[in-house]
Parts: C-alpha cells; structure tokens; sequence
C-alpha cells in the first residue's frame, strides 16, 4: 500500500511511522491522560485498515485526519490536542521559513551575506537574484530533505562546507575541462542547431564562446579551454586568405611574387587572429549565464601542446595576441581601460620560453608585463608538473586546472579510459584530460579539529578521523545525487561533446568512477590548526612536520576510500571566499576569541602561510611547494607584490623561481580605479564605526558602484567586493617582495 507526500510524490506506507507520532504527543501529557501501548497499536492498526479500504491512494493530511479521529474515539482528548498543535506547528514551518525570509531579503538588496557571497556576481541584477532566490530554494530543500541530519547540522555549525549547496538539488557537477578539439573538428549542437566543423580561425572563436556560455549555464563550477584546440584554425585561415588573395590579383591581372603574397596573406592573418582574440575576451566578459555572471572560464596557453612545428607556431600568435589585448584590457562605463575577472590566463613556463635567448622568451616578457599590471597570466611550471603527474604508461602530464585551482588526478590507466565517454578525438594509448570533470567538493575545517581536542595531540587524531568519516559521508551524497543522471539533463555536456558524447537517455554513471572524475576533500586553514596545536607557524621548522603529517593523514584517507568506492578522492586546497568568513564566525561562537587562532574575521585557505607573516616571494613559493605536493586535487600559491610595471626584472626572477621549484603559481598586485576623480592608484581599505571600507586616498569617494577595484582572492580575479572577512584579510596582507 502507498501514500501521497505533500510534494505529490508516493511512498510505501509505514505504519510505525504513525505509533512514532502518536507516541510523541502521548508522552507530553500527564500519565493517567495518556494512551496504553495497546490502544496505540490498535489506533495505528485501525488507521491501517482504513486506508486499505478508503478505494483510492490517500495522501499524508487524509492520514494524520484518520489519526485524530482514533485518538479522540479512545477518549484520549488531551493526546489528540497535543498531536493537532504539533501538526499546525509543522504546517507554519513548512509555509512560512527562514527561507521566505532570506529571498524577500535579498530581492530587497538588504542581505549582506548574500549580497557579498560571490565576488563576481551584482546582487542587485534581475538574473543575480534569480539565481540566489533558485540557490534558496535549492539550500532549504538540501537541508530539510536531501541530506543526512548530522551533515547539515556539521555544516551550519561550520565544522564542514558543504559546497554549492543552492545547486545540490539539481543533477550538476562542479566543474571540467572542456573538450574543445572534439566539438570544433568534429561538430557539435547548440540549442538544437547542428554546428559542423568551422572553416575559419574568426568562426572558430566564436563558435568557442558559444560553447563557453552553455557549458557555463549547464553546471556551477570553473572550466577550462585550451588555445592549442584553435591553434589548427589559424592555418586554415592562413590557406583561405591565400586562395583570396591570389583571386584578387588575378582579377586585376597583377603578378606579385610569392614573398609578397605571403607578406599580405600574414599581415590579414594576424588582423584575423586580433578578431578571433577579441571575440574571445569580450565575449567572456559581456555574457551572462543563467547564474547571473560572466561564465568562469580559464585559458590554458601550452605551446609544448601543439603537435607540430606549425601549429606550435601558430599556436604562439594566438597566445601573443591573448596576452597582448589582456595587458590593454577592458573599457569601462566611462571608457577608461581597466581589469576584467574574466577569463582567467594560465602560462605555461617551459624550456622554450623560459630560458633568455630562448625561440619563445618574448612570450615569457610579455606575460610578465601583462601579469605586473592585470594581475594574469598565472602559471604553471612544465618540469615540476611533469614531476607530480604520472600517469600510467609512467610518463609526466602537463595540463591545465579546472577553473582557478582543481586539478584532474593524472590517467593512471594511460589509454584514455578506453574512451568511455565516447569522445571522437580519442586516441588509444594517450592519457585523457579534456571531457573530465569533477563531482563536487566538501572541506573540513581544521582549526575547529585543533580547537576541539583542547591542544590534546591522541584527541586531536581521533577527532580528526571522525571529521573526515563526516567528509566521506557527505562526499557520497554528492556521488549519489549524481547516480543516474541522464545525458538529456545537459546536451551539450553529455551528449554533444564538452565531456561526453552519450546517447539520449544513457545515464553518466560510467563517467564517475575508475578515475575518469574526480571527487574532492577540501580543507582549510592549517595555519591556524599547526598554531594551535604547536603554538608555532607551519613555516617554523619545530611544526612543519606536524603540519605536513595533517596533510598526508588526508591523503591517505582519500587513498582508503578509492580503494573502497573505486571512485577518485583527491586532496584539494580550497579557494575559500565567503567560507572563510563563516568559519571564523563558527569558531569564534564555539570556542571564544583566541589570540592568533580565531580573532581574526577569516581563516587562511587550504596550507598558505598567514597573509600577515614577514616572509619573502621566494622563501615562500619554495616552502609552500611542498605543501602543493600534498594537495594533489588543486592548489596554488601566490606572492603579494607592489606595482611591478617598471620593474619587470623582478616579475622574470620570480617567474625563473617558479619554473625550477613549483607547480602552480600567480603573482597579486593591484588594479584600481575612481571613476569619482580618475586615481587609478591603490584604493584603501579604512575602518568606519567598526565596518571595513573601501575608500579612494585621492578624493574620499566610498561609492562602490564608481569604483573598479579588482584583487585576486582564491585563485581568481574579483571585481564585486567581498564580505567583511575577506576584506579584513585583503587588508592584512603583506608584500612579499
């Protein structure tokens, strides 16, 4: 026999279920008023049969009408008082919540955690709010019916994150590397139109930012593209222009030599690359996707990508190009040339562009210049990376991160998977990348594992065990909302190439396990967590071991749950923004201000040194690559650097470091503007009546929609402000060089 729940769907009836409630109201009221244990059976039993009986499939309220009834035919009128008050009360939560209040709030741009959750995102933007008043939803429904009690409970009390919880009510994954080479040699579809291999580097690009923007509205996470899948199109460009140019001096029966043929053929062909180029970068800055912000993208530039001489060189104007309209960047309302978030760059540092006198180093000075005032390209050093990622034919791989840190584990099956996802572009032997994709992430919180033991280093393991048994537990439910989904949830996903290239109404199931997608714990804050527990930074010698212990207890517990799940748990430095604020105020309300552990407004992300400690650029990256080591499911480090556009020198030390002693690295300086009176210096940070603010030193001007400040925050560039924690920590950074 089944019932109706009130959101319309059935379910077996459960006749426990009614001696559970009527037991509750029972035990609230005196002894002599209360109901036998037989009569509650005999109640429950009645209720049972009547519904057998009622010829139709009742629904909950018929339910709980029929249990009234009984209560009140036994004489038991107290009990059955207690049981109607219990049933309004439920029916106020369920119509009138935290959750009504929330969306009336934000609509009204009066919630400051929503307002600054999301650097990237104007809350005052019709698509903005859709998007949280959707994510509300989505986070009521998570917590009251999705999700086990003690994880949400773990979650609002901040002792974990459970990531993007306003799209865990959907089939969504996290984020991917696009498959750009299958969908552009092979075709693709967009919105139901059949989009074929394009004849032109300009149509190429564009048919690329298509596909940026369904990607992007498709999922909630970062993807990447490479610019080595549009290399080939430069050369297609390049024969074309040439059969046009030779048509238009036959026309005018003109003889010109092949050299200056090839000069006017070149000369078109870059103007055609700065088209290209262009459509790309405004492309990505102006589109908005269904979440409400420009999609977040990243661009990987590899030329030891490309597979031959030609396309390496072809591949290097784009790159050029790439960086050379990023150094100018983007025009703002009043037509001055400031810094977009978006796409993120990643260059890649390699022995043909790092060494002076090298065929590519002009690359390499120009990706400086650009970073010293635009605060991108990051990088990527080829010799560490190709240390890290082994793959299973036991070759190093270099390859980008998924949006601005989660990286792939390495192809330890070193064939590609044998193609399960059916990609068009698979080549048998050949470790596979693009079309991968991660399930989701959550993060344990460490200075709360440190502050629970109370200093005790036995409690501080065992605790530490259990949180990551809590972790495991609230990764699977992630798993598991993804189990069974369909390839028709997100075409151009599962279907038409991005990731996959399944048939309609196949499920992804294959695709998310054996490695092919990863699955990610998260963590932060092992600054404050070694602090506490040694009362030494990680950095000094007597805590690093500990420090580094922390870290490979994790790993090693990702390690014992693919073994068990044959699912790829990987180790991920979480890019905290919002979260670090929420978990210094969970601190803080359970454990009390401590000095140098939770009297700050923040917690510092994933094993980065404390934003406030005296270190210098080079002793940091090299301390800190050991950590990145450990952090095999992403990572980055950063260095805070001044204004570096007239010391460009310094910008090519720093990047000659990174090459030799790490993997992943970016440079953060600052890019400001007051459209109030034209200062593009820094602009400050100041304390008024207790709230942090942002502030032009020039002419005082505190109106945020007139000023353009961008800083990096997790990996990636904001330009919407941030949360009162992330501003205290921005304010508390020091330079490292």
């Amino acid at each position: 026999m089944r019932i109706i729940k009130r959101n319309g769907s059935e379910a077996e009836f459960d006749v426990s279920k009614i001696v559970v409630a009527i037991d509750k109201a029972n035990v609230t009221v005196q002894n002599e008023q209360r109901l036998t244990k037989t009569q509650i059976d005999d109640a429950a039993s009645a209720v049972e049969a009547e519904c057998s009986s009622c010829g139709h499939t009742p629904t909950v309220e018929e339910v709980q009408d029929m249990v009234e009834d009984q209560i009140m035919a036994k004489g038991a009128f107290e009990v059955a008082r207690h049981y109607i008050t219990y049933r309004y009360v439920q029916s106020l939560k369920r119509t009138s919540n935290t959750t009504d209040d929330r969306i009336l709030s934000l609509i009204e741009c009066n919630n400051e955690d929503v307002k600054q959750e999301n650097s990237n995102k104007n809350p005052t933007v019709n698509s903005v709010q859709r998007d949280y008043m959707a994510g509300e939803i989505s986070k009521d429904l998570t917590r009251r019916m999705l999700l086990p009690e003690d994880i949400v409970e773990a979650h609002e009390q901040g002792i974990i994150h459970f990531h993007d919880a306003d799209y865990y009510a959907q089939h969504m994954h996290n984020c991917d590397l696009v498959n750009l080479e299958d969908m552009l040699q092979n075709g693709t579809v967009i919105s139901g139109t059949l989009i074929e291999k394009p004849h032109s580097f300009s149509t190429a690009c564009n048919i690329a930012t298509q596909i940026i923007a369904q990607v992007a509205s498709s999922q909630y996470g970062g993807q990447s593209i490479s610019l080595t899948h549009l290399a080939p199109f430069v050369d297609v460009s390049r024969k074309k222009i040439d059969r046009d140019v030779r048509r238009e001096f036959e026309g005018i029966k003109a003889s010109p030599s092949d050299d200056e043929i090839a000069s006017i053929v070149e000369n078109r062909l870059l103007e055609e690359i700065k088209r290209g180029v262009q459509t790309i970068q405004y492309q990505v800055v102006t589109l908005m996707t269904t979440n409400g912000q420009a999609p977040f993208v990243t661009v990987f530039m590899y030329l030891n990508e490309a597979r031959d001489a030609q396309e390496k060189h072809d591949l290097a104007l784009i790159i050029k190009e790439m960086l050379r309209q990023r150094y100018q960047g983007v025009k703002n309302e009043a037509g001055v040339w400031i810094t977009p978030a978006f796409p993120k760059l990643i260059y890649v540092l390699e022995p043909d562009n790092i060494e002076p006198g090298s065929k590519y180093y002009y690359l390499t000075e120009l990706a400086a210049k650009c970073t010293a005032k635009r605060m991108v390209p990051d990088y990527i050093s080829e010799k560490k990376m190709l240390e890290y990622k082994i793959d299973g034919n036991g070759d190093g791989d270099c390859y980008t991160c998924m949006g601005c840190r989660s990286f792939l584990t390495p192809d330890k099956t070193g064939n590609g998977y044998d193609n399960v996802a059916g990609a068009l572009n698979w080549e048998p032997g050949k470790p596979k990348y693009y079309g991968r994709f991660n399930q989701g992430v959550v993060t344990i919180n460490l200075p709360d594992v440190a502050l629970s033991s109370s200093g005790d280093m036995d409690e501080f393991w065992k605790i530490f065990d259990e949180r990551l048994e809590l972790c495991y537990r609230a990764l699977m439910c992630r798993h598991e909302r993804l189990l069974g989904t369909l390839s028709d949830a997100a075409p151009i996903l599962w279907q038409y190439g991005a990731l996959a290239r399944l048939k309609k109404g196949e499920t992804i199931d294959k695709l998310l396990f054996g490695g092919y997608s990863t699955i990610s714990l998260g963590y932060a804050g092992l600054y404050e967590c070694v602090k506490f527990m040694t009362g030494h930074s990680h950095t000094d010698p007597e805590a690093t071991d500990f420090a580094l212990a922390v870290m490979q207890r994790m790993n090693d517990k990702c390690a014992e749950w693919k073994e068990k799940e044959n699912i790829d748990f990987s180790l991920y430095g979480t890019p905290l923004e919002s979260t670090t604020y929420t978990f210094a105020k969970a601190l803080q309300k359970r454990f009390g201000i401590i000095p140098g552990i939770t009297d700050k407004g923040y917690i510092t992300n994933s094993y980065h040194v404390h934003v406030s400690e005296e270190i210098d650029a080079f002793t940091k990256l090299k301390f800190e690559s050991q950590f990145q080591r450990l952090s095999p499911g992403g990572a980055i480090s950063y260095v805070e650097v001044p204004n570096m556009q007239d010391n460009l020198e310094a910008v090519m030390s720093v990047l000659s470091f990174i090459y030799d002693n790490i993997m992943y690295a970016e440079l953060n300086t600052k890019s400001d503007y007051c459209q109030e009176c034209g200062y593009d210096g820094e602009i400050k940070i100041v304390e008024d009546d207790g709230k942090l603010v942002w502030e032009c030193p020039n002419c005082g001007n505190r109106d945020q929609s007139k000023l353009n400040v961008a800083r990096r925050t997790c990996g990636y560039i904001g330009t919407q402000f941030w949360n009162q924690g992330r501003t205290e920590e921005i304010k508390d950074r020091v330079l490292h060089l």
